[in-house]
């Protein structure tokens, strides 16, 4: 963990605060203030009530300060969880438009499932840090005070307690140490076993068809008796200095209180101000409060840089340039990528002619779904470079790109409340004549309209086959591409009465804009213009399906893909972003 980062974001998590933190600062204020002050005017009101004086000043002032104690610590816990709420809040909304700024890349480098942990759980942990920094600096005036309380009561107070504090410095900075350590490693295992809980969810239907249950439950608990040992390590630190802290502790206040029962026979101090030196003995050794504060800072201090470590990902940038008139020419240059230590993508180059029918073939692994990823600058080249009508991809500006390229997944994510927004969910909001065209081009206008509401139903009311998800999709698909339409393996949820009517709507209401079409189907690619085949990271030929056919290797390319591709690097992440 980058200790720097952590810190840095912790700053600015408490500031985040805003005028909170300043009204949680005046009444912690308040709170040390008073309980400094109480026992000094305890141990007058009993003076007063000893020697006969009248004590009924001492006693409203005992009770205004503990007046004041009950208010300001009830205020204090309210503006407290107000601060935290404003913090977390940030805290969430920077982590959570970061992730979506990294695209394609954050499900890459960090688990789907640990990314939401991250957001939920150690987002809200670094969210207590403003409370926990005014805590920590307020825990220090209550032993500060006391010990100087102690010094004008009598020195010999202040010097016993002062040779016994060297004993208590080391066990606090040994916990800090220890304590540390141990919530970086919780917290890191706590994440993994979201990871493996998400996956598990994912995939709950396979797990129940292949009644596996209980081994993918065992799979997904294997880190808990990690999990398990840094808790006990933790609890076991803590124990460590409670028990120290018990041991030390007493000793340290029986011999100052033993030095103020031997000035108290000498006259040299009064029965109240005894009184009052064992309540600040007590303050002054104190330990257990700024333990708990610290432990606190130090638990949010591990959950921010587990923050950190995300947010120091870079996004991806966009550029400025604007794209002239075209119709969706796609040129690949030199264009190599690369998955870990293997080549996908080897120095391939391709132009794809604006307006054509383009369908794009290969084996499984052969980089079908990236080069369609790239198409639409979902995932960047390592080396090369992908243009649109003339115009780089990084050099775009990012609205007028996702306007310009649209994509259709083969398992799309319909996102919104209704079925409306999911069609239109993207950079332009279509008119209602739009969004019904292209639902019927999609051929999902007929069922969308048998529901109770129609195109205003909930999604969550409404339960679909995926079909008719792949339709829906579709739809939006058609709708926000502005020149380039990519369809990621589209056909494979399709019947082929629908698929036919989709490859008319290709050939005809859309052929004014370009299609990129990712294909295992033979049908599919015999209704292309051009035929991408590529093989060994890069294009193995190009022509039209029926000159291709002649080659075995070109058969075999449908032949041997009866499922449909798993690229991860091309998941629907929630339209064209």
């Amino acid at each position: 963990m980058d200790r720097h980062s952590a810190n840095r974001l912790l700053l600015a998590a408490a500031l985040r605060g805003g005028p909170w933190v300043g009204v949680m600062l005046v009444t912690s204020l308040l709170i040390t203030g008073a309980g400094v002050v109480l026992p000094a005017v305890m141990g007058r009101t009993l003076d007063a009530v000893l020697g006969g004086q009248d004590s009924a000043p001492w006693l409203a002032l005992t009770g205004a300060l503990i007046f004041v104690l009950v208010v300001a610590d009830a205020l204090d816990d309210y503006v407290g969880e107000m601060t935290e709420a404003r913090s977390t809040a940030w805290l969430r909304h920077t982590l959570l438009g970061h992730i979506l700024a990294l695209g394609t890349r954050a499900t890459r480098r960090f688990d789907p499932g640990d990314l939401v942990s991250r957001l939920v759980g150690n987002a809200s942990q670094t969210g207590q840090v403003a409370s926990g920094m005014v805590w920590a600096f307020m825990n220090l005036v209550p032993p500060i005070g006391a010990i100087v309380a102690l010094a004008l009561i009598d020195p010999w107070l202040c010097l016993t307690f002062l040779v016994g504090l060297p004993v208590l410095a080391p066990l606090v900075r040994a916990f800090i140490r220890d304590i540390s350590d141990l919530n970086d490693r919780y917290f890191d295992t706590q994440g993994r076993i979201a990871a493996r809980l998400t996956d598990a969810l994912t995939g709950s239907r396979t797990i129940a068809a292949a009644k596996t249950v209980d081994r993918e439950a065992r799979r997904v608990l294997a880190p808990l008796p990690e999990l398990h040992r840094h808790g006990m390590g933790m609890w076991r630190s803590l124990a460590r200095m409670s028990a120290r802290e018990d041991l030390v502790v007493p000793l340290v206040m029986v011999a100052v209180i033993a030095v103020a029962g031997l000035e108290l026979t000498r006259g040299r101090i009064t029965p109240g101000e005894v009184l009052a030196a064992s309540q600040y003995v007590v303050m002054a050794t104190g330990i257990g409060s700024v333990v708990g504060t610290l432990n606190q800072l130090v638990q949010a201090r591990a959950t921010a840089g587990r923050l950190a470590e995300v947010l120091a990902e870079p996004p991806v940038e966009y550029g400025s340039d604007h794209l002239p008139e075209g119709r969706g020419r796609l040129e690949f240059r030199g264009v190599t990528v690369r998955a870990g230590d293997d080549t996908v993508l080897e120095d391939l180059d391709l132009t794809v002619p604006g307006g054509a029918l383009v369908a794009v073939v290969g084996r499984s692994g052969s980089g079908k779904s990236l080069l369609a990823a790239l198409a639409g600058r979902l995932v960047d080249p390592d080396e090369g470079e992908v243009l649109l009508d003339g115009v780089p991809l990084r050099r775009v500006d990012r609205g007028e790109l996702r306007r310009a390229v649209g994509y259709g997944f083969e398992r799309p994510v319909l996102l919104g409340e209704t079925f409306a927004d999911a069609i239109g969910f993207g950079p332009r909001t279509p008119t209602t004549e739009e969004l019904v065209a292209h639902a019927e081009a999609a051929r999902a206008d007929a069922f969308i309209r048998h529901m109770p509401n129609g195109y205003d139903t909930r999604l969550a009311d409404a339960p679909i086959s995926g079909g008719e998800a792949q339709r829906v999709g579709l739809a939006r698909a058609f709708t926000q591409a502005g020149r380039v339409l990519v369809l990621d393996d589209v056909a494979a949820s399709l019947d082929t009465v629908t698929e036919h009517h989709i490859s008319q709507v290709l050939t005809g209401a859309l052929a004014d804009r370009t299609r990129l079409i990712v294909t295992h189907r033979a049908s599919t690619a015999a209704r292309a213009e051009l035929v991408v085949w590529l093989a060994d990271g890069g294009v193995r030929a190009r022509g039209r399906h029926h000159d291709l056919w002649a080659d075995p290797g070109y058969r075999a390319a449908f032949r041997a893909d009866a499922l449909p591709e798993r690229e991860p690097l091309t998941a629907d992440v929630g339209g064209t972003r």
